[in-house]
């Protein structure tokens, strides 16, 4: 089986207009590792994953996935090749009912196996939505919504997976509940790169943890690293 890294980021620069918002990053996630990628708020890691995903251009550098260069391709192509992006903001569609929105996502990853179990198997991750398949998504809780994205991200059967914020505005013990979910993703052997400001939650599930600040990476190690690590507490705020 190839070696090749799930996702291999080099050299990434991007502007927003006329400002610059990454400066040269590079990323590696292992095949079936989880790499959490921390920092404060306006670091540039949300628009590295949406880059990643091709909703944002990179002027400089390369990202190959798999052995394959996506840094030109366009964004649904990305996105069939098992690359799947749940957004800040959860992306869901408001005026559909839950069911139409995992039906959407079916087929979208080049994984997909097409067997028409996948709504049962995004349902049995999260039985509350079993029980709201007719329920409009705009009418779900918060928490309700964010189990939805991820569930349509499952339906999408990624190779990749990358996660924006999933924890955003809710509750702990939701949070917990989907945190559980992304492990048991991780478990089938998708790789997953996270953007989470849980630090500490997303310290027990990664491999490994990228630390930005500024469009730029700061500090690269293990979670354990980070915990000791004087820098990464610097711009966490205490990793422990």
């Amino acid at each position: 089986m190839s070696s090749d890294p799930a996702l291999d980021i080099r050299g990434l620069r991007v502007s927003y207009g006329g400002v610059r918002a990454l400066h040269d990053v590079s990323i590696t996630v292992p095949r079936g590792a989880v790499v959490a990628l921390l920092g404060p708020n306006g670091a540039g890691k949300s628009t590295t994953l949406r880059t990643v995903s091709g909703v944002m251009r990179a002027e400089v550098g390369t990202i190959t996935s798999f052995g394959r260069r996506i840094d030109r391709v366009p964004a649904y192509r990305i996105a069939r090749q098992g690359i799947v992006h749940v957004p800040e903001g959860r992306g869901i569609f408001p005026s559909l009912n839950v069911r139409e929105n995992l039906e959407m996502a079916a087929g979208v990853g080049a994984t997909n196996d097409g067997d028409g179990d996948g709504i049962g198997e995004a349902t049995e991750m999260f039985p509350v939505l079993g029980n709201r398949l007719r329920q409009t998504a705009g009418s779900l809780s918060g928490g309700e919504q964010q189990m939805l994205a991820l569930a349509r991200a499952i339906m999408a059967r990624p190779r990749l997976l990358m996660v924006d914020e999933i924890s955003m505005g809710l509750a702990p013990i939701v949070v917990g509940h989907l945190f559980e979910a992304l492990r048991q993703i991780a478990a089938t052997g998708a790789s997953l790169l996270l953007v989470e400001q849980y630090v500490e939650t997303a310290l027990q599930l990664a491999d490994y943890v990228y630390v930005m600040d500024k469009g730029v990476i700061v500090d690269v190690g293990e979670p354990n690293d980070m915990r000791s690590s004087n820098l990464a507490a610097a711009y966490l705020g205490g990793a422990a």
